[in-house]
């Protein structure tokens, strides 16, 4: 078990900490991600009022998928869909916490300017657009800065790594001072499991998922439904909910801040039980890890 979460981010005029981890809800505005259960559109509004009633703290609104080998979608399209969703979910609940996961610069300050949004996540660490980091730095919100390689269409074709996680660390500690610099002061790190990862690396870097706070950040962990729980499990995205929970109470252990989800519930009720064994576990108290390289996969 990890040490007290003091992490804070500044969001409304106010501080969310993380004494216990934060649960985030998936909502997909695209009818081409991976898992079918999250694709939400004409629905987001259902869904977003149903994730909060389940105890979710942040709702991510997408609407780029970005699955190995998904048809590209134009920045038009992508706001386009956005715009509904945010539309729909604003109505049903004026006052819910709101992050776009978008890697377009324009995107995000449109969705923060016209919808309120709180947070910009982006897969692309700022890589894919260079007038990210300025353009987050001026709308002064909160930022998640993923590590990935290359685009989604190329991503699985670089998993070169001499060392994963202290490569990783040292891209995202690189890219956290980078925006610090520009004037970014609240940013949220995510080493980017399944983005750029074989199935064998995402398992190092859950197992080592608390070195990530090096960079002075909380750390996010989206793990919910990806290929390295069912590919190793012989199953399907659908069938990988059990799975999840298991990766997700892992990466609470070590270290996790927030948990990025398809299903809140059951990641809601692991942060509680978490929560109540940290309180009532004897110090020190660790939980065991394994060493992942003794049974390597791909």
């Amino acid at each position: 078990m990890q040490g007290k979460r003091d992490y804070t981010i500044r969001l409304r005029g106010g501080l969310m900490g993380f004494s216990t981890p934060r649960v985030m809800g998936i909502i997909n505005a695209t009818p081409d991600s991976f898992y079918a259960g999250s694709r939400s559109i004409g629905r987001c509004g259902a869904v977003a009022t149903a994730m909060l009633a389940d105890g979710a703290d942040i709702l991510d609104i997408g609407a780029f998928s970005t699955r190995p080998g998904a048809d590209e979608v134009s920045a038009d399209e992508e706001y386009s869909r956005l715009a509904a969703a945010l539309e729909d979910i604003r109505h049903c609940d004026p006052d819910a916490v709101i992050s776009v996961d978008t890697f377009r610069a324009d995107i995000a300050r449109k969705v923060v300017g016209e919808f309120n949004v709180d947070i910009i996540n982006d897969i692309g660490g700022g890589t894919l657009d260079p007038e990210m980091r300025d353009t987050v730095a001026e709308l002064g919100v909160p930022y998640i800065l993923m590590h990935t390689r290359g685009t989604p269409s190329t991503m699985q074709q670089l998993t070169d790594y001499s060392d994963v996680c202290a490569d990783v660390l040292s891209d995202l500690a690189f890219k956290v001072d980078d925006f610090r610099q520009a004037g970014v002061h609240d940013i949220i790190v995510d080493p980017g499991f399944g983005f750029a990862k074989t199935v064998g690396q995402n398992y190092s870097l859950l197992a080592a998922l608390d070195m990530f706070h090096q960079t002075g950040c909380p750390v996010l962990a989206g793990l919910s439904r990806k290929t390295m729980l069912w590919k190793p499990l012989g199953i399907t995205p659908e069938e990988a909910g059990d799975a999840t929970v298991a990766a997700n109470t892992l990466a609470i252990a070590n270290g996790a801040d927030i948990l990025r989800v398809h299903d809140v519930r059951p990641a809601v009720q692991a942060c509680r039980i978490f929560y109540l064994l940290s309180q009532n576990a004897p110090s020190p108290f660790q939980i065991r890890t394994f060493d992942t390289q003794q049974d390597p996969l791909t």
